[in-house]
């Protein structure tokens, strides 16, 4: 599946309110799901010494789809395709890897 075909798809199942002028509910929801991907793993390094076994990698999967469905929908919010985004993204971090900016924080690395 290419990402034009996941976001087409992604967003025939998007139901929420203002939907193509409310970004601040996606981000909301970004930022849930980031948080329950943050609580498994979490809980693998509490209750399984960090291991990851092949149940805990399906669950992860699927918090990881949530994640990419969020991530879609606000492209389809700010008129942005998955594409453009993961391409400006390896632009970004290969310029910083380019330049021994991958340590350290902000965006203008």
């Amino acid at each position: 599946m290419t990402f034009e075909e996941y976001q087409n798809k992604a967003k025939q199942t998007a139901i929420y309110p203002e939907q193509g002028r409310n970004f601040v509910y996606i981000a909301l929801g970004l930022a849930g799901e980031g948080g329950e991907v943050a609580d498994k793993v979490k809980k693998i390094l509490r209750d399984k010494n960090g291991v990851i076994d092949e149940r805990t990698k399906k669950e992860m999967c699927h918090e990881l789809g949530d994640v990419l469905w969020y991530v879609s929908q606000m492209g389809v919010e700010l008129g942005l395709s998955l594409e453009e985004i993961a391409e400006k993204n390896i632009e970004k971090i290969l310029s910083r890897k380019e330049r021994g900016m991958i340590g350290g924080n902000g965006d203008e690395r």
